[in-house]
């Protein structure tokens, strides 16, 4: 395969978007809220958490695949896609998860959200000093 990491990174990333699409459709049977969310919060944060890696997993499979594509360090894609991965996971954990108290998310949901921006940053940059170093 071409683009390994690339295509190992869009792979896991789509069983997790599956996993949270059909606990979204559960919540939605369960609720009998065909659309939205109305004003029960299980499903709230089930269509949150899908809805949020639908967001964000696109720009970094596409990040990753353009900097693999440019024989961008091999190593340090796969630990940027890894952490991502993590990330995600840790993001989707943490809207399950009842907040701690005044306003606060729960760790893993802040943290998932921390390195979820780390990790885009990292691709933004290593991408732009990518294409300027083949001007």
């Amino acid at each position: 395969m071409a683009l390994p990491v690339t295509a190992a990174m869009a792979a896991a990333l789509a069983a997790l978007l599956l996993l949270l699409a059909i606990d979204t459709v559960r919540n939605r049977i369960r609720a009998k809220t065909p659309f939205g969310t109305g004003d029960d919060e299980k499903l709230t944060r089930a269509s949150r958490a899908h809805a949020n890696l639908a967001e964000h997993a696109p720009l970094a499979v596409i990040l990753v695949g353009l900097l693999e594509y440019s024989n961008a360090n091999h190593m340090g894609l796969m630990v940027l896609a890894g952490v991502f991965l993590l990330a995600r996971l840790l993001h989707a954990i943490g809207l399950y998860m009842d907040p701690p108290g005044e306003g606060k998310p729960p760790l893993p949901r802040f943290l998932g959200v921390v390195l979820t921006w780390l990790v885009l940053a990292a691709l933004i940059g290593w991408t732009l000093w990518m294409l300027t170093g083949n001007l």
